[in-house]
């Protein structure tokens, strides 16, 4: 049973002959008949009083003309709504953040996405980057953003953009009073750190002369969340990196005091989106599009 068939025998109903309703369908009146005889063998049912002129269902043919109505009517539905969707971004997208992304860039993408693409639904997840790229290897995750450029041949990605690192330093540090940080003045044994495992404590070990498999001087402590390192600085002194989207809620007299800027060319990661193939695609690119829009300034987009 084919939906052409069904438009066939509708057509012979409307127009109860089989030359006009073979010219409606475009087709030859050879191809209708032959057609509605292949339903009714089908079927095991006789649709069409032949004998009849002009042509009619027959008893038994009546209801099922009025079923084929209906399922003709539902395939136009179908083809109206897919037409309607093609206009509309909806469905659920499953991202991947850094811990060291993603406190500071949800507050900025959820409430934008929510106004802009309201049938969108994020599902997030916050894991280091090897359990981001194992996650989209294995199709747990549908995108992620990330700091590094260690996607791998079989993953796609693009820097979205890039970040500048800022000092934030205790009033009491020796390095509190400067208008801008050069990387030759940091030591790292007054830099709070984050743990090990995390691309952003190696990104700092870089700035600061230091290869991250190098051994390291004794650490006064390390953490696995740059919220931590903060309060350490205002509590117990010292000075940490950030990157400058950490900075941006804080109240303007935090970040007065505590934030220095690095002198040109500042040190930077790149923030890059990965996907392992292209699906999803408008979803994508609607998270993408509303990221770009509600980025600071303080970020150069790419």
């Amino acid at each position: 049973m084919t939906l052409a068939q069904l438009q066939y025998l509708v057509a012979l109903d409307t127009h109860r002959h089989f030359g006009d309703a073979a010219a409606a369908c475009d087709v030859t009146q050879p191809t209708l008949s032959g057609q509605l005889q292949r339903l009714e063998e089908e079927l095991g049912v006789e649709l069409i009083d032949r004998s009849h002129q002009p042509v009619v269902p027959t008893a038994a043919g009546e209801p099922i003309v009025e079923e084929a109505r209906a399922v003709l009517a539902a395939r136009d539905r179908l083809a109206t709504t897919a037409t309607e969707v093609k206009d509309r971004v909806t469905g659920t997208l499953r991202l991947g953040m850094l811990p060291t992304l993603s406190p500071y860039l949800l507050p900025l993408l959820l409430p934008a996405l929510d106004t802009a693409f309201p049938e969108v639904s994020l599902v997030l997840r916050e894991w280091p980057t090897t359990e981001i790229l194992d996650a989209l290897r294995t199709d747990a995750l549908d995108a992620a953003l990330i700091a590094t450029n260690q996607a791998g041949p079989d993953l796609h990605d693009r820097v979205l953009f890039t970040e500048p690192f800022v000092g934030y330093v205790a009033p009491s540090h020796r390095l509190a009073n400067r208008d801008a940080l050069a990387p030759t003045a940091l030591s790292i044994e007054d830099l709070w750190l984050l743990s090990e495992g995390h691309c952003f404590r190696d990104q700092v070990l870089q700035v600061c002369g230091r290869a991250p498999s190098a051994p390291q001087a004794a650490a006064q402590f390390e953490s696995g969340s740059l919220e931590t390192l903060v309060r350490l600085v205002r509590n117990s002194g010292g000075m940490t990196l950030l990157p400058r989207l950490a900075t941006h809620q804080m109240p303007e007299a935090e970040r007065s005091t505590f934030v220095v800027p690095f002198a040109d060319p500042a040190p930077t990661r790149n923030v890059r989106l990965v996907t392992r193939r292209r699906h999803k695609q408008r979803l994508v690119d609607a998270v993408v599009s509303t990221l770009y829009d509600a980025l600071p300034d303080t970020v150069t987009r790419r």
